[in-house]
């Protein structure tokens, strides 16, 4: 059980040792940029996107109440 909780351990540590060297990478290459740009473009389609199902339900409730 104590070995397996290691290994889980080291296993986490290594992949967050990893990512913040590929972040290094990217930010010194500039492509980090990038990589914000698409989520921040990900994020907005997703909020337009509630936003029109919100204002479809919202008609549909006025329809069915009418």
């Amino acid at each position: 059980m104590r070995k397996g909780i290691v290994t889980v351990a080291f296993a986490a540590l290594s992949n967050v040792l990893f990512a913040q060297e590929m972040a290094d990478g990217m930010r010194s290459e500039g492509k980090i940029y990038v990589v914000v740009g698409v989520v921040v473009l990900i994020f907005m389609v997703l909020f337009a996107y509630l936003v029109w199902m919100d204002m479809r339900l919202k008609k549909l409730e006025k329809e069915k109440k009418g």
